[in-house]
């Protein structure tokens, strides 16, 4: 069974290849009538608009897994959520895209798979605000009872994709670490203080990158990485001259 097949993949297909069970070709004169009963096979699995709302929305949810490379355990389970919300009556008044968005979005979270609001609305049909609205809706309702992103859960994946080195990976961690233990992560964006940890640490190890590459990768503004450098610099003792280091 699998949760991404509208029907669950439980109903019986007629194969559109003309074979027979045995891989025979089927005698031309049967293939008229075959035709015409896979035909009212479509018609029948697809019985109403419920159904059809249904294949739409676990077609835009297996569309966006794949261009964000997601495994398929996500993406069952974001489509199990979809499910859920549909048999809850929590679709209506919203749009099938901004669902199926935040569906994908609170599996990303239940399975500690990093990817922001604007990673997934980079790949949706609609915008950030919309899927951060059915996502506060659907999750409250749902009680899916999601733990809060952290900034270190993003640093793997930001290193990597910056080619930076496990050395310049540890001290950014430690960087983070000091920040959470004097409150500086709390009301901020994780994704932004983990990109100027990383930034902070790119300079500490001698790796350094731009803070533009740095805010590319991490989905936020160069302006929010200089912010949260300017604090990481202010309240923690890493040594960093801010004149010298704004760029």
């Amino acid at each position: 069974m699998t949760y991404m097949i509208h029907d669950k993949g439980l109903s019986t297909m007629i194969d559109w290849k003309n074979r027979d069970i045995f891989g025979k070709e089927i005698p031309a004169k049967l293939r008229g009538q075959i035709y015409r009963l896979r035909k009212w096979q479509s018609r029948i699995r697809v019985s109403d608009a419920t159904e059809r709302n249904l294949i739409f929305a676990l077609s835009e949810l297996d569309r966006m897994a794949s261009n964000l490379d997601l495994q398929k355990n996500l993406r069952e389970c974001a489509a199990k959520i979809y499910r859920d919300a549909v048999e809850a009556h929590l679709i209506r008044g919203r749009s099938i895209e901004g669902v199926a968005a935040a569906s994908l979005y609170a599996a990303c979270r239940m399975f500690k798979v990093p990817r922001t609001l604007s990673e997934i609305a980079e790949v949706a049909r609609v915008d950030k605000k919309e899927i951060s609205r059915s996502f506060r809706f659907i999750s409250n309702e749902l009680v899916l009872n999601l733990n809060p992103t952290k900034p270190i859960d993003f640093l793997t994946r930001f290193i990597s994709e910056l080619d930076l080195t496990t050395k310049c990976q540890k001290t950014a961690k430690g960087i983070i670490r000091m920040a959470e233990r004097r409150g500086l992560t709390s009301g901020r964006g994780p994704t932004g203080v983990c990109a100027a940890a990383i930034y902070a640490s790119s300079i500490l190890t001698n790796e350094r990158r731009t803070q533009r590459s740095i805010a590319r990768v991490s989905c936020v503004t160069e302006v929010t990485v200089r912010n949260r450098f300017s604090e990481l610099v202010e309240n923690l003792n890493l040594g960093i001259s801010l004149k010298r280091n704004q760029k």
